[in-house]
């Protein structure tokens, strides 16, 4: 990832705001560095003016719709909802998950070869529908009473029910709600809407495509994470980079430097000039030096740090976030970079270990986040323009997303059942920043790796205590010089060794490990 160069500086930026009422707005945009002001330093960095400079030129103030006219609102429900990367999603068992206030399960109809999303509630008692197993038929079981389902919804089965007597399972309300859903872009989606009128809904409209991760010359591979704050919060951080080179400092290693460490500071910030393009109820574009982004309404959004479109035989790297809202203060994150270079590194990486990187970036600015959104709660997130000051055209994105919220969702999530609109309270940090509830449990290779990882160190362990059994038997018949002993002593200690080291890796990366910005 290249996050500092995902918003490149351009030469010239506009207010992201409007001007209030009754202000004329300038005829001609404001420029960034005037010519001539921008040079070189001595040793090849470029001197470029101080963010103070674009605040002065670049005053963004809210603007009410022009009289008469009404925004149009955002339908929450009218959307498709990414589940999770089908990667992570293993066929043989049921999959629970919140999505938009809503408990649904995915799982795998093995007899029409397809994944079916299902409101996670028996109809008989309303136990969870994820915690139960797919039968020797292939219906999805509920494991509290054994009602059976298929990929309709339609209860099959009910083991209470006399073989002769009544067809009760027929009845309408022993089947399950079944949603809309469909494989797009190697993730599974679902429309939140059930019932047969909504059956034919990808006719009419589908999950955003993305054309560069169904490229056979482009890899692609997703993360997936729970995040401990809301939906907004996440969606306005991911559309921010000015924040990278100090909420995620030193994690980006090898990113050129863009100004003199000597006149600004040693982590690199630089004015952004971000060029908000067009904006409507399902999004908005930017453009940001030779890359650009795109805010697709209400869950994707992408771009790339060094052109516009993809081009044959030339590298291209894409930054694609997807941002899922799963109840007041919670949001889930799935990250990707398409990219069509260094393909063979890809092969031979495993997913796990691409994951412990992007853990730590999503660990450095967790904490700061989660009581973030709770200032803003405080304020009165209506009050977000307010509470905030947002001078430099480096917020742009941000400013474009909260315009967006504002005026047409009214500050809030449309969730799809009745939420109490009220924060969580804050745990401890070791329970906040923790990864394995939050990632691993939800990640195929992830779990693998730390299956595979806690075997090893069980074994060596072992082997360590079983070298110093063998140390006491043989002591004074195999091995009679004192150089053996210490060759097998040695041993012993290094399995041990390893087996500590090992248990502080794992719980280090697949766990919890704090994050403490003093230090970095």
């Amino acid at each position: 990832m290249d996050p500092l160069r995902l918003l490149l500086p351009r030469t010239q930026a506009q207010p992201l705001l409007p001007l209030p009422t009754g202000v004329p707005a300038p005829s001609v945009r404001p420029r960034l560095v005037p010519r001539g002001r921008a040079r070189r330093h001595r040793n090849g960095a470029a001197r470029m003016l101080p963010a103070s400079a674009v605040a002065s030129e670049s005053p963004w103030t809210e603007q009410e719709p022009p009289s008469g006219e009404k925004e149009e609102r955002f339908d929450w429900l009218d959307q498709w909802y990414p589940f999770a990367p089908v990667e992570d999603l293993d066929p043989g068992a049921p999959h629970g998950k919140m999505v938009l206030g809503i408990r649904v399960v995915a799982w795998y109809d093995r007899g029409a070869g397809e994944w079916r999303v299902f409101e996670d509630a028996c109809p008989h008692r309303l136990a969870p529908l994820s915690e139960g197993r797919i039968d020797d038929k292939g219906r999805l079981q509920c494991v509290y009473h054994g009602w059976c389902f298929d990929g309709r919804g339609a209860c099959k089965f009910i083991p209470q029910a006399p073989a002769l007597g009544p067809p009760v399972h027929t009845n309408s309300k022993a089947c399950v709600a079944s949603y809309p859903c469909v494989v797009q872009n190697k993730l599974l989606w679902f429309y939140p809407r059930a019932g047969p009128e909504h059956a034919d809904v990808l006719q009419r409209k589908r999950p955003p495509f993305i054309p560069e991760i169904d490229d056979p010359s482009f890899v692609t591979s997703f993360l997936i994470r729970d995040m401990p704050f809301g939906y907004d919060v996440l969606a306005e951080n991911l559309m921010d980079p000015s924040h990278v080179p100090y909420a995620h400092k030193g994690l980006f290693r090898g990113l050129p430097r863009l100004v003199d460490p000597e006149e600004y500071d040693k982590e690199g910030g630089v004015p952004m000039a971000v060029k908000v393009e067009e904006s409507s109820v399902n999004g908005f574009a930017s453009s940001q030096g030779p890359g650009y982004s795109k805010f697709v309404a209400p869950c994707t959004y992408y771009g790339s740090p060094a052109s516009k479109k993809s081009e044959k035989n030339k590298p291209h790297l894409m930054i694609v976030f997807i941002i899922v809202p799963v109840a007041p203060g919670r949001s889930r994150v799935m990250w990707a970079y398409p990219r069509n270079f260094g393909l063979w590194l890809h092969k031979i990486t495993p997913r796990w270990f691409d994951h412990i990187g992007v853990n730590v970036i999503l660990d450095s600015d967790m904490y700061l986040l989660h009581l973030e959104e709770r200032n803003f709660a405080k304020a009165g997130i209506e009050n977000w323009q307010k509470s905030v000051y947002v001078p430099t055209t480096s917020d742009g994105t941000v400013v474009a997303f909260r315009n967006w919220f504002r005026k047409h969702c009214r500050f809030q999530v449309g969730w799809a059942a009745p939420t109490v609109d009220q924060l969580p309270p804050t745990p401890t940090k070791d329970k906040l920043m923790d990864r394995y509830w939050s990632h691993v449990a939800q990640c195929r290779s992830c779990s693998a790796a730390l299956k595979a990882m806690r075997a090893l160190e069980v074994a060596l362990q072992v082997a360590s205590i079983a070298v110093v059994g063998f140390l006491a038997v043989a002591k004074g018949t195999l091995l009679t010089s004192v150089a053996q002993r210490a060759v097998v002593v040695s041993v012993a200690v290094l399995c041990f060794a390893a087996s500590r080291w090992l248990a502080d890796f794992i719980q280090k990366n697949f766990y919890f490990e704090d994050y403490v910005h003093a230090y970095k």
